[in-house]
């Protein structure tokens, strides 16, 4: 049974991803107790959420966006460097720096931060009563105005941290167990650091895991799986190629505009000298 549902899921990952989301946001919709069990696992009376105290725990939090920020930055430096030198090949295929911006802009950006974070209003568990602060308990998926921004409906550090698994899509077939083995752990431990700390419920991480996953496994099926003709590894070259062009001779143009206009000026004041 497990076996076979374990094929469907390979065959079906988006479907598998969202039945993960169903299936997680019903169980914390049924069962809130086990939020406040998780984060109470990390909580004393005396010292509060004692890990925020921790100095290794503290350095291991940045360790997931400083990896984000190396990839974020590598793909937009590939994409500069075919406009900058169109007449060479690129460093990869430029669908990978696409594939790797897009969803990271769509899944922890827009959907995770922008959307969620910004408009639910779901209290952290340090603002939660029970851990000290002055706010109730707020179950998953229901929207109030406690909090105003930057909430703790869904993890926005759990969200980059998976999102990490995107790159396991770009390497060769063979490397892709050994990558998983290093990110999946990673994602886990930078994503309890914050349950930890204070910062996020269980199932704020839970389901920041899913919807990232969902948006990863929608945008490849579209730039991998049936992509259209404009996201093609040649049609991609050629597009950034003629961009690369069109701005070589657009900067050509305006600095002998600049040029022209400069020694212009400095004629007006030959001539009144």
């Amino acid at each position: 049974m497990w076996r076979k549902a374990i094929d469907r899921a390979k065959r079906h990952p988006i479907a598998a991803v969202t039945v993960y989301v169903v299936l997680v946001s019903a169980f914390f919709l049924a069962f809130p107790s086990v939020d406040m069990w998780v984060s109470g696992l990390f909580y004393s009376d005396e010292s509060g959420f004692w890990a925020q105290s921790e100095p290794f725990l503290r350095r291991l939090r940045h360790l997931g966006p400083y990896l984000v920020r190396i990839i974020a930055i590598a793909s937009c430096a590939v994409l500069l460097l075919k406009i900058l030198v169109p007449g060479r090949r690129p460093l990869v295929p430029l669908r990978a720096p696409l594939f790797l911006l897009t969803t990271l802009i769509l899944g922890p950006g827009v959907l995770v931060n922008l959307i969620l974070k910004n408009n639910w209003g779901r209290p952290r568990p340090v603002m939660v009563d029970l851990f000290g602060g002055d706010l109730p308990y707020q179950p998953v998926w229901w929207p109030t105005n406690l909090c105003d921004t930057n909430c703790s409906f869904v993890s926005g550090e759990a969200s980059a941290s998976i999102w990490l698994v995107a790159a396991v899509f770009l390497v060769p077939v063979a490397w892709r167990f050994a990558m998983l083995c290093f990110v999946l752990p990673l994602a886990f431990v930078l994503s309890v650091n914050r349950i930890a700390f204070g910062g996020h419920f269980l199932s704020d991480t839970m389901i920041s895991w899913g919807l990232t996953l969902l948006v990863i496994l929608v945008t490849h099926h579209l730039f991998y799986v049936r992509p259209p003709a404009f996201l093609g590894d040649r049609a991609l070259d050629e597009a950034f190629t003629r961009k690369g062009r069109l701005l070589h001779v657009w900067v050509k143009k305006t600095g002998t505009r600049i040029r022209t206009s400069a020694r212009r000026f400095l004629k007006m004041f030959h001539d009144h000298s």
